[in-house]
């Protein structure tokens, strides 16, 4: 891999793009934990919201530009 791959890459990885994905997948696991509906998306909440906020907090690290 050379440079001009590794900072196309490192551009791609950017905190403006994956906060706003981990925001929403957190939002996404509170209303499938708190749905009255289904048993079967009541069980993979935690597991969707965990996601969201261990990305979150992992994209909270990246470099912004």
């Amino acid at each position: 891999m050379n440079t001009h791959d590794k900072s196309s890459v490192l551009r791609s990885i950017r905190r403006e793009l994956w906060e706003p994905i981990f925001a929403v997948l957190i939002g996404v696991g509170l209303v499938m934990l708190m749905q009255p509906w289904s048993i079967q998306v009541y069980g993979y909440s935690f597991s969707v919201l965990l996601l969201g906020v261990l990305g979150y907090s992992v994209a909270g690290k990246l470099p912004k530009e």
